[in-house]
């Protein structure tokens, strides 16, 4: 089956078809970064992730492109408002490139804590005026743009395209306008390209129009095109973003090349929580950082790709609850298969066992990343796969080979692909763990001695004990074995 997008663009699912064989451009919309990193931001950046990854996968060479905007991107609907991170910047007595400094940190370390890869080029929006500078000319030479008392603005009635991407009119945008038009502007869905800067305004460039600095969507033009050409082949981000942010991309990119700009528009779908939209003025707005306090990063990744990342995704205390015991489920068979690998390579020479499809759910696991990047339906078939291999390691006798080739499963399309399963949990319970693992293979040699004798209180109480510092021990024929589970 080939690899089927929905494509924004044209509302419909379309096999991909990169402009060069075998390679891949692609860019997504990144944070920008007056604060910290929020659920909505895992959602967007875990969902390309996932892209990413599989494209790899399957054979491309991926350039990835994910911006920082630390400039241009101001309040209100409308983005005429004050810019984001000057706001910022006066409430915590700092300057702008501080606050774009301390959060972008904070960002990358919170999508590291969520095994997001990071891109292979992070460009600011600062590093990149003059790139800027350079569309905003040409399209006022082309005449799309018009300049007002030291500001241009995008002429959206010069571009008979423009509403191809949301499908909205003109007219119907500017019903839909809740401020007063600025009078400087022709028509209400004029946006800036380049804003006249105020002399209290700290971020500020010098242009043929005077000081200033770039409108927000003028930035990711300039960025995308820079390191992927005027035309490449994904652009990603927020459904939020589709209008005005995308559609203005479109237009000022398209006008100012006279090349189509993106062939594949890929938008996730947006957070709620409590099946209440997610945003400042509800008060629910849940921070990653808090977030990690109570579940492992993990388990928040495992709890996004459980959902299409076209579909809406509920946070609720209760999901996450559930979503912690259903990643530790896939984490265990996953674990029982690697122990018994360990135990094959020792010398032991099990019969033939059960039988289990594994080429069967491979096949389907693909087909379902090939169908628009199905990952709740990769996870779906993870559970039941794990379900047969729990019952095959269970009746005994499974070869050295039928185990690598089910450990093959769990590491790539698991790990690999999905990102949930990491290699590294097959070292719980085994002696060569480090230091952690050797004192706790201790306790459970002196624990082995106590239930011989059996003193039960003792035993339950070492194994209480390790059980409040996260690590779970369990008792089988052939002895205990541990595991760590935050």
């Amino acid at each position: 089956m080939p690899l089927t997008i929905y494509n924004t663009l044209s509302r419909q699912k379309e096999v991909f078809k990169p402009l060069r064989e075998g390679v891949v451009g692609m860019y997504v919309c990144g944070p920008t970064v007056y604060g910290h990193s929020h659920i909505g931001h895992a959602k967007s950046y875990v969902s390309f992730d996932v892209i990413v990854r599989y494209l790899r996968f399957i054979g491309y060479t991926v350039t990835y492109v994910q911006n920082i905007t630390d400039v241009g991107h101001l309040l209100g609907d409308t983005n005429e408002g004050e810019d984001r991170l000057l706001r910022q910047g006066r409430l915590e007595h700092k300057h702008p490139m501080e606050i774009a400094e301390l959060y972008t940190r904070s960002y990358f370390e919170d999508m590291d804590a969520l095994e997001v890869k990071r891109p292979d080029i992070s460009p600011r929006a600062t590093g990149h005026i003059i790139e800027q500078i350079e569309i905003v000319k040409a399209l006022l030479q082309k005449g799309y743009a018009y300049e007002v008392n030291g500001s241009v603005y995008f002429d959206v009635s010069k571009d008979k395209n423009y509403g191809k991407l949301s499908g909205r009119s003109t007219e119907e945008s500017e019903s839909g306008t809740r401020i007063e038009v600025k009078s400087e502007k022709k028509h209400p869905n004029d946006f800036a390209l380049w804003k006249f800067a105020e002399p209290e305004h700290i971020m500020r460039w010098p242009s043929p129009w005077g000081v200033g600095f770039p409108g927000w969507h003028v930035e990711c033009s300039a960025m995308s095109m820079k390191y992927l050409g005027d035309s490449f082949d994904i652009h990603g981000g927020g459904m939020d973003n589709q209008f005005p942010h995308h559609e203005c991309e479109i237009a000022q990119s398209e006008c100012a090349t006279g090349k189509p700009f993106v062939r594949y528009w890929i938008h996730n779908n947006l957070v709620t929580v409590n099946g209440q939209k997610m945003s400042k003025s509800l008060g629910n707005v849940i921070l990653l950082k808090d977030a990690f306090k109570q579940y492992s990063p993990l388990v928040v990744r495992f709890f996004i790709l459980q959902s299409h990342y076209r579909s809406t995704l509920d946070f609720t205390p209760d999901a996450l609850g559930g979503a912690a015991k259903g990643l530790e489920k896939l984490h265990n068979a996953a674990r029982n298969v690697r122990l018994e690998l360990k135990k094959t390579e020792q010398g032991a020479s099990p019969s033939n066992g059960g039988i289990i499809d594994i080429a069967g759910y491979r096949n389907s696991m693909m087909s379902a990343m090939d169908d628009d990047f199905n990952t709740a339906q990769v996870i779906a078939l993870l559970f039941d796969f794990s379900r047969d291999v729990n019952t095959l390691i269970a009746g005994g006798g499974v070869s050295h080979g039928i185990l690598q080739q089910i450990n093959q499963i769990y590491s790539e399309i698991g790990g690999k692909v999905i990102g949930i399963i990491p290699d590294d949990i097959e070292v719980a319970g085994a002696a060569s763990g480090g230091d952690e693992a050797g004192l706790v293979d201790f306790l459970l040699e002196l624990r082995a001695e106590v239930r011989q004798q059996k003193l039960w209180s003792l035993s339950d109480k070492i194994r209480d004990g390790l059980g409040k510092l996260g690590i779970v021990v369990e008792d089988k024929k052939e002895g205990s074995s541990w595991r760590r589970i935050r």
